[in-house]
Order: C-alpha cells, then structure tokens, then sequence
C-alpha cells in the first residue's frame, strides 16, 4: 500500500503544527474529515484557537475560507446569498454568501436559530444551496467547521438533532496543558496571532486525492461491519439514551475507523480502530433520557460503555 493517508496527516500535522500548539488529535479529526467529506463540530470555551485553527487549515489545503459569526438575528441569506437586482442588466443577479467557500468557520453556531441553524443542512449533506428555486454547487471540497459554546453558556440554542447527525465528528476542546501553555506565550505573547506571517504552504491537491483513493483499497471484515452495527443496536437499546446512533452515523463511525487505519499505515480496519474514532463520532448523536440528565451521566460515559460491553470479534 502507498501510504498516502499516513503521509496526509503527517503533512497536515507538520503545516498545522506551525501555527497551533498541542492540537494534534483536533488536526487528525480534521484530517479524517477532508478525506471522508464530512463536517467538523468543536465545542469548547471562548479562545481555545478555533478560529485560528479553522483559517490555518484551509490556507494549508489551498482553500478559500470564509467566516460566520452566529448571532441571533443571523437569517439564512446571510449564509447562502441572496438574488438582487441589477439595473443596468435589468436583471437578477445571484450575490454568493460565505458559504460558497472550500472551508466555512460557523462561529458560535449555538448563538444561531433554529431557522438560520436548518439553512447549513442542505448545504452540509447535497453540497449545493438552494435559492428562489435555483439549484449552485458548492466547491467539491466544501466542508463546514462549527463552533459551539457549551449549552448552559448565556444565549445559546440547543443544535437540532438532525444538525448535530450531519456533522461526522465533534471534537471537545479542553484548556491546554501547561507545557502547550507556555509555548503558545513564547510564539505569540508578542505578535498578532492572525497576522498574514501565520500562512502556511498549501498542500497539493494530488496529495488529497491519493488519500481519498487508499481508503478504497482499506479492508473492511464483514465481522468488523457488524461489530460497528452491533455498537449502534447496544446505543438504541440503552436504558439513558432515548435517541441512538442513526444509520448516517453507522457510515461515518466505519468510515472514520478505515480512515484512521490508513493513518497508521494498516491495511485492514480493527476494532482498536472503531475504538479510537468513536469518541469523535457517537457521542453528539445520543439523545439522553431525562433520567439521565438527573444522574450527571454524559454522552461520553455512554460511549465508553457501549464499547465495553460489545462483544469484539476475533
């Protein structure tokens, strides 16, 4: 095998690594992302270095980004554009919004409504908008990083389940470790982060597409597929979940292990593999009981025991 997936993280390590400090696993969740086609939710306090990391991304991919800033009275024209009209054409003219980007940072998507929340969901599964009944495409690369405070923070809106289901990976960002700490203060305590000297060198395209082909040739047992069913029957059988894992998320938990496998130079996917992406992709799928809730048992506590307690194959 060619490597080509192990050789796209380690890349896309190396560039990211020059920008943001003790992120490596939030890179990897953002590389097996690129390569599936999914969409990325960080859910963390108020600068962490998303958006940092959001915009260092896409420059090292090549790509076009964009910025939202949820807010309120943030409508869905503002997301995907709007028809105005042209006088001296005497004519409408489609006004692309930010979403017409390789990589679109929605900051604070919580603080957004629900209608403004439901207006990336079109985008975020067909890749294309529609707008007065007229169909864009959005970039073949198109994927979407959103923030999100954590719920009990003032003036945010739980995400809908179906919104939450659409993005393939979230990832929860804690406070950097003291080491981390202290080097992101000696790189930047006396420069501005966001200044232009942060862009990083592109990776080539073909680098990408070579990553996207090995995960093809990755071997998925017929045991291993129904190992990940077997994870997502135990999730809607559990007595504090009242919503499961949905077959979307199935494909993307078996999608994330076989691209992780290839990360690590295997040819074939194991359960160590589903075990390592799981955190990243279950999770913010559960719906909780209300009994749940009253006896502080998280989404992650549940994940952790639903890998516990399916039987592995051998």
């Amino acid at each position: 095998m060619s490597k080509a997936l192990e050789s796209f993280e380690q890349r896309l390590q190396q560039e990211l690594g020059g920008v943001v400090i003790g992120l490596q696993p939030v890179v990897r969740a953002l590389a097996i992302a690129i390569v599936a086609r999914g969409h990325v939710l960080l859910q963390g306090a108020p600068g962490l270095g998303k958006t940092l990391l959001s915009k260092a991304f896409a420059t090292s991919l090549g790509g076009v980004f964009k910025r939202v800033q949820g807010t309120s009275d943030l409508m869905p024209a503002d997301i995907t554009g709007v028809h105005v009209y042209d006088a001296e054409r005497k004519d409408f003219t489609f006004r692309h919004g930010p979403v017409f980007a390789d990589v679109l940072l929605v900051d604070e998507v919580n603080r957004a409504g629900p209608k403004t929340q439901s207006a990336l969901l079109e985008a975020m599964e067909e890749r294309q908008v529609t707008v007065d009944r007229h169909n864009y495409p959005l970039p073949p690369n198109f994927l979407v990083v959103a923030t999100q405070n954590p719920r009990e923070f003032e003036g945010t809106y739980p995400l809908p389940e179906s919104q939450l289901d659409r993005f393939m990976l979230r990832v929860d960002l804690g406070y950097p470790q003291r080491d981390d700490e202290l080097a992101i203060l000696a790189r930047y305590g006396n420069v501005d982060a966001h200044s232009p000297g942060t862009a990083q060198q592109s990776i080539d395209t073909a680098v990408l597409d070579a990553a996207r082909a090995e995960v093809e040739a990755i071997h998925v047992a017929p045991e291993l597929s129904g190992y990940v069913v077997d994870i997502a029957a135990a999730s809607r059988s559990h007595a504090h979940v009242s919503l499961g894992l949905s077959t979307r998320g199935v494909l993307a938990l078996l999608r994330a292990a076989r691209i992780s496998a290839g990360m690590r130079g295997g040819d074939f996917v194991t359960p160590d593999d589903v075990k390592q992406v799981a955190p990243l992709v279950i999770p913010h799928r559960l719906m909780l009981a209300s009994d749940a809730v009253l006896e502080g048992v998280t989404e992650q506590m549940i994940t952790q025991r639903l890998l516990d307690q399916t039987a592995v194959p051998r």
